[in-house]
């Protein structure tokens, strides 16, 4: 579930953004107990694993699950196993067709329908699905 949407320049890189968004999410509720306040693992691509993003993101307590910058593995990087999560929740935002294309004049705009987007996600995700049968 995407628990923060910020949107930026497309010419800004994507690992000056990743810290941003750690530090803003929001506190995990479990089932029982205290939430937890910080995700367990980072994931992410290429565009995240430059090595001064991992070693914040691991001082946080976080296990940084990144593609290391500059390396190629023989079989790809092994985060394809858990990536099908990325890949499904960005096909999501691209059912919205406000979103596809960037219609508005002003950031600020762009930005909370993307956050509309989000809270449309969790909603369709959090409510009981109801057997047809």
């Amino acid at each position: 579930l995407p628990l923060v949407v910020k949107t930026t320049p497309a010419n800004l890189h994507d690992s000056r953004m990743a810290l941003d968004l750690v530090v803003s999410m929001p506190a995990i509720p479990g089932p029982r107990g205290r939430p937890r306040i910080k995700p367990k693992v980072l994931q992410g691509d290429a565009a995240y694993g430059c090595a001064t993003l991992a070693a914040v993101v691991k001082a946080l307590g976080i296990r940084p699950l990144l593609k290391p910058l500059g390396t190629s593995h023989p079989h790809g990087s092994g985060l394809g196993k858990t990536r099908y999560v990325v890949e499904r929740t960005l096909s999501w935002f691209g059912n919205f067709r406000r979103l596809k294309l960037c219609y508005e004049r002003c950031g600020a705009h762009f930005q909370a329908f993307h956050e509309l987007a989000a809270a449309i996600l969790c909603a369709n995700r959090l409510t009981p699905k109801h057997p047809r049968f």
